[in-house]
């Protein structure tokens, strides 16, 4: 306790990360009081009681809007266009030649990149507006419904997206870790207490052993972050070795280095693509007139069967793997290290040291894909043994994920900023020596 106090101390005292701090909150108070400011001609008290859908992807959006889509609020759509058209230019740089061209020029090509994706922001907002204003907001909560309505409404939506970007890039540039990743972590963590209250007193509404039913799901849930925190910190270091050079009378080189291979490269990539996909049997289920389509699509539409869970995992480990395969080349790894003249003690520089990289990548990508599939799913599971639907998201899926995945980040921002004063840091990891300059494989 005491040296945490201490580090505590030596954290304030550092004037740089102590104005970073607070221009963290300060940015992230302003996006939350913005989150409850409801769009123009709305009546707040009737939207509450309309009975708007908290599932499927609206729940999601929902979730990680921290309630703001569900209040209808100027922020409703949040940061996810911006998502969504970032994921949209990196699969752009895969596939068209203007595209890699543009990441291959360094700051200027970087700084076109994030116009073009401001630009794709604009527009999926602008498509995504209208939409939600025609299935989200009841016509009995509009004062006065009519084209002035929703047109305003979508220029109001556009722009709260564009703010909430904006503040995203000022967190980034002026605060601490990603700056859109935070957003989205704040949002997720606002619902927590209330899931979590909602729990509690149901467990002690329970005349059958309640309260020791919620400790035991307390224990359960802290096993679960631990664990998610090994897949996302665990890495295979692969040791390279450069060549000495001498040069007047100083040697350089021949130092033993490593090369962090993640054993889950792709992130959340592959839950949101996988729910995206799995969300395409909830449409049919809801549009189809078929009863024997509607009786097969409905077996995959159920979050709380076996086909669901089944082939929502098996698409997380092939969307993993895909994902891998495209994020991190073997082939330029491999041309990097024998450009800088460093090579993998027993392997031939090339094409072998490609081939080697290539089989490790595919081994850990294995039990990552599978444990990735496996905590996407444990929100089910819980499910099944009577947790609340809202509390029992934090038990797993992207949610977790991108909530230990932000708090580690910025956590190895501000112990960095400790090191470098030669401050003790709040991790030890950060502390690890030898650590791969080769920032290749991240």
């Amino acid at each position: 306790m005491k040296k945490f106090i201490e580090t505590i101390r030596n954290i304030i005292s550092i004037e740089d990360l102590r104005v970073r701090i607070i221009n963290t909150l300060v940015l992230i108070l302003i996006y939350r009081l913005g989150s409850y400011v409801v769009l123009p001609g709305i009546d707040s008290d009737a939207l509450q009681q309309a009975n708007n859908d908290s599932s499927g992807i609206a729940g999601i959006i929902n979730l990680f809007s921290g309630g703001a889509f569900s209040r209808a609020s100027i922020f409703a759509l949040g940061i996810m266009p911006y998502i969504s058209a970032s994921i949209v230019i990196q699969l752009l740089g895969m596939a068209i030649p203007f595209f890699q061209r543009l990441q291959k020029e360094g700051e200027s090509g970087r700084n076109k990149i994030s116009q073009y994706t401001r630009l794709l922001t604009i527009l999926i907002t602008a498509a995504q507006a209208p939409g939600y204003l025609a299935s989200q907001v009841p016509s009995n909560a509009i004062d006065n419904p009519g084209s002035f309505f929703f047109i305003s409404s979508t220029i109001i939506l556009i722009a709260g997206t564009m703010f909430v970007m904006w503040l995203g890039e000022r967190i980034t540039d002026k605060g601490l870790g990603n700056g859109t990743s935070l957003i989205i972590m704040i949002g997720i963590i606002a619902d927590l207490p209330f899931a979590f209250a909602a729990e509690f007193i149901s467990r002690l509404e329970d005349q059958g052993g309640g309260l020791v039913i919620f400790l035991v799901e307390m224990v359960f849930l802290l096993l679960v972050v631990i664990l998610t925190i090994l897949l996302v910190q665990g890495t295979r270091r692969i040791p390279v070795q450069f060549a000495k050079k001498i040069v007047g009378n100083r040697q350089y080189g021949g130092n033993r280095q490593y090369i962090p291979l993640k054993v889950n490269a792709a992130g959340v990539m592959p839950i949101i693509f996988a729910q995206a996909i799995m969300f395409v049997p909830l449409t049919i289920v809801s549009y189809a007139n078929s009863e024997t389509l509607t009786g097969v699509m409905a077996a995959f539409a159920d979050f709380t069967g076996f086909w669901y869970n089944f082939t929502f995992a098996l698409l997380i480990v092939v969307f993993t793997y895909f994902y891998t395969a495209v994020a991190i080349n073997p082939n330029q790894m491999a041309d990097d290290l024998k450009r800088n003249g460093g090579f993998i003690p027993g392997v031939k520089p090339g094409k072998k040291t490609s081939e080697y990289l290539d089989s490790i990548m595919s081994r850990i990508t294995l039990p990552g894909s599978l444990f990735l599939a496996l905590v996407a799913i444990l929100p089910a599971f819980a499910m099944i043994f009577g947790v609340n639907n809202k509390f029992a998201q934090f038990f797993g899926g992207t949610s977790l994920l991108i909530l230990v995945g932000v708090v580690l980040d910025t956590l190895q921002q501000i112990e960095s900023h400790l090191l470098m004063r030669h401050y003790d840091g709040l991790m030890k990891s950060g502390r690890i020596k030898g650590r791969s300059n080769l920032s290749m494989a991240s």
